[in-house]
C-alpha cells in the first residue's frame, strides 16, 4: 500500500509538470529553461506555486475590535492609512518562485505533447552496435563484490529450517559457503543509433546579439528533442562570415565579425566535415542553418548547387531559420523557396523567424517532419 507521502509527492509532480506544461510556450520563447543544472537536469521557475502552511498573527497585541480606538485611526500594519507603500520593511511574505528541476526526458516528453512532434525513424541501418553487459541471473560462485545479501540470507534461513536448527526464540541466521548467492551478467549486443547535428550561424555584422540570443533558445530546444530520439548525439557548430570555420560552442554563440558574407562558405565546411568524420551510411545527420538572409548576390548560385548536390543527399533533414535582422535584406529564404520547393525537396525545410515570439512556431516547422 502506498504510503501517504508517496501519494502526496506524486500528486505534488503531477501539479508542477501541468504548470511548466501550462507555461511551456513562455518557457520556450524567453529561454527560462536554458540556466541548466548538471548533467541531465534543468532548474525551472515555477510561479504561484507554494506548499500550503499556518501563518500565525499576534494574538493579544490588538487589532480589528480589541481595546478602545480613535476616528480615522488606521488599522492596517506596515503603512499608513493612504496605502503609498512606504515605511519600515515588512515581515509578510511575498509571491514565491519555486525552482524545480526537471529531466531532459521528460522536457522532451511536454514538448512532443505540446508541439505534437512525431517520433523519428532513424533511417536505413544506421545503427552501432556495442556490448554491454546485464546484471539478470543469480549464480553459487562469484567475486563477494557481487554477493546478493537478500539471496544468500533466503538461502541460509530455508536450510536451517529444513534442518531443524532455526531457534524461533533467538533467531539467528548464519550463512555458510553453500548458502552464498552471487549476481551474475550476460553480455548482449545492443544497437545504437548515432545522430550528428550540425549548425551554421552567420555572424557578419548585421546578425546581432538579440538574433544570436533567438538562435541558441532554439538550438537548446532542437537539442532536447533530438537527444530523446537517438541514443547518442554529437553536435558541431560552424560560424562564417565570407569566409567559415568550424568552432566550440561558446565561440558560437559570442562572435561577431564586420565583413561580408558567403553562406558556400558554410556549406564546404559543413560538406568536408560530413566527409571526414560523419559518412551518411553510419549517421543521421540534422543541419540547421541560421541567417538574417543577406547573402553576396553572385554567391547564391553557388551555395544553392552545394545545397542541392552535397548536403541534401546527406542528411535526414536540413532547417533553415532567417531571423529578422534591421540590417539583413531577408533575400536567402526567397531564393531557397524558388529553387527547391517546386521540385518537392522534403527534406528541406524552411522557417521565418520575425522575433522570439517566433521560436514556438519555428521549432514546430522544423520537428514535425519526424525524419
Amino acid at each position: 500500500m502506498a504510503l501517504r507521502i508517496d501519494r502526496d509527492r506524486t500528486r505534488f509532480k503531477q501539479i508542477v509538470r501541468g504548470k511548466i506544461r501550462q507555461n511551456l510556450r513562455k518557457y520556450i520563447t524567453h529561454g527560462e529553461m536554458i540556466g541548466r543544472k548538471g548533467k541531465d537536469l534543468v532548474s525551472i521557475p515555477v510561479p504561484a506555486l507554494d506548499v500550503p502552511h499556518f501563518r500565525y498573527g499576534k494574538n493579544g497585541k490588538g487589532g480589528v475590535a480589541q481595546g478602545e480606538g480613535e476616528v480615522g485611526q488606521p488599522i492596517a500594519r506596515g503603512g499608513d492609512a493612504d496605502g503609498d507603500g512606504t515605511g519600515q520593511a515588512g515581515s509578510d511574505p511575498g509571491q514565491h518562485i519555486l525552482e524545480v528541476d526537471v529531466s531532459f526526458d521528460d522536457l522532451a516528453t511536454m514538448l512532443a505533447e505540446e508541439l505534437e512532434l512525431p517520433n523519428i525513424e532513424p533511417k536505413g541501418k544506421a545503427n552501432i552496435v556495442q556490448d554491454k553487459s546485464r546484471y539478470n541471473s543469480i549464480r553459487r560462485v562469484g567475486p563477494e563484490s557481487l554477493r546478493h545479501f537478500k539471496r544468500t540470507y533466503k538461502e541460509a534461513l530455508k536450510r536451517q529450517i529444513s534442518e531443524k536448527s532455526y531457534n524461533f526464540v533467538d533467531p539467528r541466521v548464519v550463512p555458510f559457503r553453500e548458502d552464498r548467492r552471487y549476481r551474475s551478467w550476460s553480455t548482449i549486443q545492443q544497437p545504437e543509433t548515432n545522430a550528428v547535428i550540425v549548425y551554421m550561424m552567420d555572424v557578419s555584422g548585421s546578425m546581432t546579439d538579440e538574433q544570436k540570443s533567438i538562435v541558441r533558445t532554439e538550438a537548446f530546444w532542437i537539442d532536447t528533442w533530438l537527444k530523446s530520439q537517438y541514443d547518442g548525439v554529437e553536435r558541431r557548430y560552424i560560424i562564417h562570415d565570407a569566409m567559415a570555420k568550424e568552432v566550440d560552442e561558446n565561440t558560437f554563440y559570442h562572435t561577431r565579425e564586420s565583413g561580408g558574407t558567403r553562406i558556400s562558405s558554410a556549406y564546404q565546411v559543413c560538406a568536408d566535415l560530413l566527409d571526414k568524420h560523419f559518412p551518411f551510411e553510419e549517421w543521421n545527420i540534422y543541419c540547421f542553418q541560421f541567417s538574417d538572409g543577406d547573402n553576396w548576390g553572385e554567391d547564391n548560385r553557388r551555395a544553392l548547387q552545394m545545397l542541392r548536390e552535397k548536403l541534401l543527399p546527406r542528411c535526414n533533414l536540413f532547417c533553415y531559420g532567417q531571423v529578422e535582422s534591421p540590417y539583413g535584406s531577408g533575400e536567402y529564404l526567397r531564393s531557397l523557396a524558388e529553387a527547391f520547393f517546386g521540385a518537392n525537396h522534403d527534406k528541406l525545410v524552411l522557417s521565418d523567424i520575425p522575433d522570439k515570439e517566433g521560436i514556438y512556431d519555428s521549432i514546430k516547422t522544423f520537428l514535425s517532419k519526424g525524419k
